[in-house]
């Protein structure tokens, strides 16, 4: 494999520039086929970028034969519809045959997708999204700074995607924790599918990097391999540069590098070539007359596709600690207990330099009770501001490196604001637990802003989210011990007022110390024969009182806490529609959360049984929790009210 010892030559050698233009042909041939033979892709950005992938890849310290190797550099492509142009330049390294990715690129079944995936070895992100890269970059290089790993983090961009707010918010944290291990690469062509960049939405990008706090080097023609090379060695050494501070190298290339009536055209940023065109580019590359031929019987007769890579990769070993048993007197919030156990999860995996636990919040410390992890584990706090966006997608890059991470922050934050990072995490299979406060109509007097009352049906979406809503203190120590301990991605849900602990029947703390919480199972609170309450979270006390009122009336009714709402205890539902009547009671939007969960649940089982949702009907006002309730008809009285109807 073709490598140069960045640390030891100042330049490159004659021999070597000869050796990356060869290169540089043999993949400027694969872009251009790929994207023709595929009908579809990016070429433009591709050739633009291709000389800069080359350096990079030369000077790397990476294995294709082992691409999970924990020393490695990472690059991340953000911009990643220059796939074509990253898969060339992989197989010119010897991660997969060209045959593999000719063949099957934009294909159905195949990993080589349209932007780059993680399925495809060498590939450290999948993105797509543009202006995600560099927050992705900064997870990647704090986890292996934490670690003390030698590894670099590169982060490759383009001009238009600097316009994106986020790329703003990775520039600040990366220079506020001195995160010298990280390089971003800008690739300057100065245009996008609209055209000129300046007139889409001018971007000073040097200039807002070096008001960020960034090392700046500009590189005058990103298309000479010994211009990038040094640009690149001395921010790979600070040579003359500020070592606690990121660098950026700013490359000014051109559109269609290579190919002469492709070179700074708008149109082919998006555009293959026709059949016709593709074969004069190629005979311009000087490569012979009937490869397009050759690669379309080629590829026409392929069947056997390549096996996606498994992307997943290692998760730390936890010490869940000892649970914390809040006795039957006590009242406190879930977030409070929240904050215990993180604190004691600190204590027990965190201490004499390891690193197995890392927290995010966004200038909510104190409200999502983060301090206590915070004075435990002072450097592996990470304190990113109101930069929501940017905290979702570094903390997930900082998952996928063998570290238990948490992001914090209210519930409309946590969620709504942050859906699209948070399905690129799921994408790549990252191990985030997202602890949102402040959901549902529990948010103290915010009002409807700060009142998150869809986050059920929001992460619901998530194909790899788990879904947990504690219903008390105790539950709460429970549910997060077994987060911290278990990969894959995980959303716990809860409110901010102070609640008294669920007891059993007998007076007792319901979740005592006998309590081990297990995804996809449901508690039955209290048994009943007339009816039965389904419920979950911050109105928990609520139904529990109606359930204690019903009682004095003479009705029994059974009380299901659903804390698991992903994976969901559809047996337990079933169970409840066999005794009578089922009403769901939930602070959220009924017909994307739990009521609307429930009756899919009956009607795909066939159960004929009468269901009451009871949520969420219009967006609220400031107040009280509990006058909010009232005003929703979710209080105590309204439940009883409603159940006495509902068995009439």
């Amino acid at each position: 494999m073709f490598h140069v010892d960045i640390e030891q030559q100042e330049s490159l050698t004659a021999e070597q520039t000869q050796v990356l233009g060869e290169m540089w042909k043999r993949c400027a041939g694969r872009i251009l086929l790929s994207t023709t033979l595929a009908k579809s892709g990016h070429p433009g950005g591709s050739l633009s970028s291709l000389h800069l992938l080359l350096v990079l890849y030369s000077v790397m310290r990476h294995r294709p034969s082992d691409p999970h190797w924990q020393e490695r550099d990472r690059l991340v492509v953000s911009m990643g519809h220059i796939s074509p142009g990253v898969y060339s330049v992989l197989s010119e390294f010897g991660y997969f045959p060209e045959d593999d990715f000719l063949n099957e690129f934009r294909r159905a079944g195949s990993p080589f997708a349209g932007h780059v995936e993680t399925a495809v070895p060498g590939v450290e992100w999948n993105t797509g999204n543009l202006g995600q890269g560099l927050s992705v970059g900064t997870g990647m290089a704090f986890a292996a700074r934490a670690r003390k790993l030698p590894s670099r983090t590169m982060v490759m961009m383009g001009d238009g995607e600097q316009q994106k707010g986020q790329v703003a918010e990775a520039r600040r944290f990366a220079s506020k924790f001195g995160l010298g291990n990280l390089i971003a690469i800008v690739d300057r062509n100065h245009l996008q599918i609209g055209g000129d960049t300046e007139n889409v939405m001018s971007v000073r990008v040097r200039q807002e990097y070096e008001a960020a706090g960034w090392n700046v080097l500009y590189v005058p023609n990103g298309h000479d391999f010994n211009e990038i090379y040094m640009a690149l060695r001395r921010a790979w050494l600070h040579d003359g540069l500020y070592e606690e501070r990121p660098t950026v190298l700013v490359a000014r290339t051109v559109m269609g590098k290579g190919v002469s009536f492709m070179e700074d055209r708008a149109k082919y940023h998006g555009s293959p070539l026709p059949e016709d065109q593709c074969a004069q580019a190629l005979t311009e590359l000087g490569l012979p007359g009937d490869t397009l031929e050759r690669w379309n019987k080629s590829r026409a007769s392929h069947e056997n596709f390549r096996t996606p890579l498994d992307p997943r990769v290692a998760y730390p070993e936890i010490n869940q600690g000892t649970p914390i048993l809040y006795d039957a007197d006590t009242v406190t919030d879930c977030r409070s207990a929240y904050g215990a156990a993180l604190k004691d999860l600190a204590e027990h995996n965190n201490q004499g330099g390891a690193v197995r636990i890392v927290g995010f919040s966004c200038d909510l410390e104190g409200s999502v009770k983060m301090k206590g992890f915070h004075q435990i584990s002072p450097d592996l706090f990470v304190e990113t501001g109101i930069q929501e966006h940017h905290a979702a997608a570094s903390a997930g890059a900082v998952s996928r490196e063998g570290i238990a991470t948490f992001f914090s922050t209210f519930g409309v934050f946590a969620a709504d604001e942050t859906y699209n990072q948070h399905r690129l995490n799921d994408l790549n299979h990252t191990h985030l637990k997202v602890v949102a406060t402040h959901v549902g109509l529990d948010v103290g007097e915010d009002g409807p802003t700060h009142q998150c009352v869809d986050y059920l049906g929001l992460m619901n979406n998530l194909l790899g989210y788990s879904i947990f809503i504690p219903a008390d203190p105790n539950q709460t120590d429970r549910i997060i011990r077994h987060v911290a301990a278990t990969p894959g991605n995980v959303f716990v849900g809860m409110g901010r007022s102070k609640m008294s602990v669920i007891t059993d029947e007998d007076g007792n703390p319901f979740f005592g110390t006998d309590y081990v919480f297990t995804p996809g199972k449901a508690d039955w609170l209290r048994r009943g024969t007339d009816l039965t309450f389904i419920t979950y979270g911050a109105v928990v006390p609520q139904v529990m009182k109606a359930q204690a009122m019903l009682r004095e009336q003479g009705f029994t009714a059974g009380v299901l806490n659903m804390a698991s709402i992903k994976p969901l205890d559809e047996g337990a539902i079933l169970q409840a529609a066999e005794i009578g009547p089922i009403i769901t009671v939930e602070d959220h939007l009924t017909h994307t959360g739990l009521g609307a969960m429930a009756a899919g649940v009956l009607a795909r089982g066939a159960v004929a049984q009468k269901l009451v949702t009871l949520g969420v009907t219009f967006y609220g006002s400031s107040g009280k929790p509990l006058d909010l309730y009232r005003k929703q008809g979710l209080d105590a009285d309204s439940l009883v009210e409603k159940a006495k109807t509902v068995l009439s």
